[in-house]
C-alpha cells in the first residue's frame, strides 16, 4: 500500500486537507482520531490510563483530556509515560487499517511524524501542511478557547516549521482559503495516483 504520511504543527489543517483527500477517493488513517476511540469511554486504553495516571483522569467513564494535557504539558515525564502508553496501540491499530484500506493510496494523519525516529520506514512520502504562525494561532484559539500563550507553548513542544518543511517531500500552503487548499490538494492526489500505480 502507498502511504502518504500527512503531517503539521498544531492548527495547520491537517484534518481539513485530509477531508479533502478523503473527497477524492483516498483512504484516511488519522492517528488522533485513533487516540480519540481508544480514550473514550468504553476505550480499550482506558483502564491502563487509570492505572498508570489514577482515576483523577478519567471522568464518566473515559480519559479527562483537558486534565491530562494540562498535566504531561507541566510534566515531561508524565507526558513520556502517556506516549508510552498510548503511542505502540495507535500504531498497531494505524497498521491494521492500512494494511485493510481498500483505497488506491493511503493518507496517514500523524501530527508527531517527524517527532518519530523511524518515520521515514513507516511512510512512502512525508506531506506537510504549513502554514504562517499566526494563522495556527488563531485557528487552535478559535477552535478550542485557549490563549495564545497556551497555543504557542504547544507549538514550542513540536518540531519548528523548518525542520518539518526539511523533511518534507511535498508541502501545501494552507495559509489562505478553503478553495486554495482544494486545488493543492486535487493537484496531489493525481500524483499520488500515479506513484501508487503499479
Amino acid at each position: 500500500m502507498f502511504v502518504v504520511g500527512l503531517t503539521g504543527g498544531i492548527g495547520s489543517g491537517k484534518s481539513a486537507a485530509a477531508d479533502e483527500f478523503a473527497r477524492l477517493g483516498a483512504g484516511v488513517v488519522d492517528t488522533d482520531a485513533i487516540a480519540h476511540e481508544l480514550t473514550q469511554k468504553g476505550g480499550a486504553a482506558v483502564p491502563e490510563v487509570e492505572k498508570v495516571f489514577g482515576k483523577e483522569f478519567i471522568v464518566a467513564g473515559a480519559m479527562d483530556r483537558k486534565k491530562m494535557r494540562d498535566h504531561v504539558f507541566a510534566d515531561p515525564a508524565a507526558k513520556r509515560k502517556l506516549e508510552r502508553l498510548l503511542h505502540p496501540v495507535i500504531r498497531e491499530e494505524s497498521a491494521r487499517r492500512i494494511a485493510a484500506a481498500k483505497s488506491p493510496y493511503v493518507v496517514h494523519v500523524v501530527p508527531l511524524l517527524i517527532e518519530s525516529a523511524d518515520y521515514r520506514r513507516r511512510v512512502n512520502r512525508v506531506l506537510v501542511i504549513d502554514a504562517p504562525e499566526e494563522v495556527q494561532v488563531a485557528r487552535v484559539r478559535e477552535r478550542s478557547r485557549l490563549s495564545e500563550h497556551e497555543v504557542r507553548a504547544i507549538m514550542r513542544t513540536q518540531v519548528s516549521r523548518a525542520e518539518r518543511l526539511a523533511a518534507a517531500d511535498d508541502v501545501i500552503d494552507n495559509g489562505g482559503s478553503r478553495d486554495a487548499l482544494r486545488k493543492q490538494v486535487a493537484a496531489l492526489h493525481q500524483k499520488y495516483l500515479q506513484f501508487a500505480s503499479p
